[in-house]
């Protein structure tokens, strides 16, 4: 997997070999739902803007996934009434103006995984506006929290608290084992990259030898509220996604946070990358 010992330390200002292609991956993720999101239009539905992603991966030589690309639209994007996995897959919901609409992708290149959620809307609508603005608390309290190597749980109970204070309702929950993150890692190449309910095999086969492993010495890599995830931050690469409701309304990020063995904690955790859609939006409304 990627080296995250002490060296894989942002200050000096590039990253290391082993992270840089992970960081390449993301950003290509993150082109691709702002791509996508460009062309959305009235009437466009959920398996079309799917589709579109997958089509502009693959174009871009993208041929395996951790998981298959995923859109919803309107409350789907704050999951209402989803009570078993299949109602995450796209559907035939029709985009309309002023709704909201979320576009999540987990492409696999050269071996390297990212795993993305982008928040957006067709046209104007000030709930949706809220909710991204109150996003950027949530990113600043998990890294401040992860560098004080905090219990996974206790920090997942953090952000479940923020979001009261906040008025939102936690939909991250509605993951299977109420998950709010993930481990990723490197996946050999191969010429067929079979999936399975939409996702890769090989990154299933990755994630359970992580569990197998994590059960033996007391570590998960699925970030919950159970007692599974009542650990410190395990040195590794998390795909993190705090995901906020209010009435039917749906939005989060998701990126990647590196997780590294270094005793100082600037360099302990830190975010692959700063220069992404939502934090640059935060950043202009700062400046505005």
């Amino acid at each position: 997997m990627a080296s995250v010992t002490s060296a894989t330390s942002p200050r000096a200002g590039e990253l290391p070999a082993g992270l840089r292609g992970f960081r390449e991956v993301q950003r290509l993720a993150y082109a691709c739902a702002e791509a996508v999101a460009a062309q959305l239009r009235p009437g466009i539905t959920e398996r079309a803007a799917a589709r579109m992603q997958r089509e502009w991966l693959r174009e871009r030589g993208v041929r395996d996934w951790f998981h298959l690309p995923f859109a919803w639209f309107g409350d789907r994007t704050a999951f209402v009434n989803f009570r078993v996995p299949l109602q995450f897959f796209p559907t035939h919901r029709e985009l309309e103006p002023g709704m909201p609409f979320i576009l999540d992708m987990a492409p696999i290149h050269r071996g390297y995984t990212a795993d993305i959620g982008y928040s957006g809307c067709l046209g104007l609508n000030p709930v949706h506006d809220r909710l991204l603005a109150d996003l950027e608390a949530h990113r600043e309290l998990i890294l401040r929290e992860v560098r004080e190597r905090r219990p996974l749980r206790e920090i997942y109970e953090d952000v479940d608290r923020l979001m009261a204070r906040q008025g939102y309702a936690n939909r991250h929950r509605a993951y299977p084992f109420g998950v709010i993150a993930h481990k990723v890692d490197r996946v050999r190449q191969r010429r067929w990259s079979p999936t399975l309910f939409g996702f890769g095999t090989q990154s299933l086969k990755g994630l359970a030898s992580d569990a197998l492993h994590g059960h033996r010495d007391g570590w998960s890599p699925l970030w919950s509220p159970y007692t599974f995830s009542d650990h410190p931050p395990q040195p590794g690469l998390w795909a993190v996604e705090p995901h906020l409701g209010f009435r039917g309304t749906g939005a989060k990020f998701e990126e990647i946070l590196v997780v590294t063995d270094s005793k100082d904690p600037q360099e302990s955790a830190f975010w692959l990358d700063d220069d992404l859609p939502h934090v640059r939006r935060w950043q202009e409304e700062k400046t505005a």
